[in-house]
């Protein structure tokens, strides 16, 4: 499995251990396809991934973490010229708040011929996203030519929504995105995420919506309401699994990540969803996007317990 985007360090006001949100901020690591990569990873599959970080702090630290969790970074450039991106945390009444500062970053400035082709025509499932195509043109160009390698090979292309007004307009986003998902085996919308690109909330309608562009699966992730499986000729609905969640950072992520780890391991559709409910639900009992992230067996525990 190899996944395409952009790493961040994270800096996060509650991520002190047994403690509430606070005033400092805690270092830890983020962007949403290296958490994809982790939670695969964590889950069992082989995975590695494709960027550019900084010949910086943050960039080391990033190479680090990869190896720690046995992520290949063999295809990550390191740019001497430009920064690896950060982004902060915070956490109130109402949830989760993000603050981003990655213009420029080395990620940003990947591009086509930065690709390892051979490794995309061979790898299992190529893993992207809306924040993946969002960070710059040349990053955009690259995803779609990955698409492009990985489906003439017969691999699973799977493509996570994943919308940041801050990145760009939703018109501009929902084109592209969409582009994407047409190239896509399995998609991964969130609701909130289909009603700013698409204009529709019914879930039904928004997975029907996807399926229309051409994924094989539909997989829409609802948060709190849970998550729907969707093919062409059947709708199965997961209710959340039970927890008490203290911080969503990366929890959809964790979903993705698991869901296709399960996939990549042969389980079908409906059981591979059901371990990614749990497993995203098991990760927002903790601060922060990659700590939580539990290993299969703490998955698996988990399910014969409900």
């Amino acid at each position: 499995m190899l996944c395409l985007g952009e790493p961040l360090l994270e800096f996060n006001s509650g991520a002190r251990r047994g403690s509430p949100a606070g005033e400092s901020f805690v270092p830890h690591f983020g962007g949403d396809t290296s958490n994809v990569a982790i939670a695969a990873a964590r889950q069992g599959a082989h995975v590695a991934y494709l960027s550019a970080v900084g010949t910086d702090t943050a960039g080391d630290s990033l190479m680090a973490l990869w190896e720690r969790e046995g992520v290949g970074s063999a295809y990550v450039r390191r740019d001497p010229g430009r920064p690896t991106g950060i982004y902060f945390v915070s956490h109130d009444e109402a949830g989760h708040h993000f603050s981003y500062y990655r213009s420029g970053s080395a990620a940003s400035a990947y591009g086509v011929s930065d690709l390892p082709l051979a490794a995309i025509g061979a790898a299992h499932v190529l893993h992207a996203s809306g924040i993946s195509l969002g960070i710059s043109i040349s990053a955009a160009d690259a995803v779609f030519e990955a698409i492009d390698v990985a489906r003439a090979a017969g691999a699973e292309v799977s493509v996570d929504t994943n919308y940041r007004p801050r990145l760009w307009p939703a018109r501009r986003a929902a084109g592209l995105i969409h582009e994407a998902v047409r190239g896509a085996s399995i998609a991964l919308p969130g609701l909130d995420d289909a009603a700013a690109l698409t204009g529709l909330a019914d879930p039904d309608a928004v997975a029907d919506f996807y399926l229309r562009l051409g994924p094989r699966l539909v997989v829409l992730k609802m948060g709190a309401q849970g998550a729907m499986l969707a093919t062409g000729d059947s709708r199965i609905r997961l209710a959340p699994h039970p927890c008490s969640p203290i911080d969503a950072t990366g929890a959809g992520d964790t979903f993705c990540g698991s869901f296709l780890a399960r996939i990549i391991a042969g389980d079908p559709p409906e059981a591979a969803l059901r371990y990614a409910g749990c497993a995203a639900a098991l990760s927002t009992m903790g601060f922060g996007a990659v700590d939580p992230i539990p290993r299969s067996e703490a998955v698996r525990a988990a399910l014969a317990f409900v």
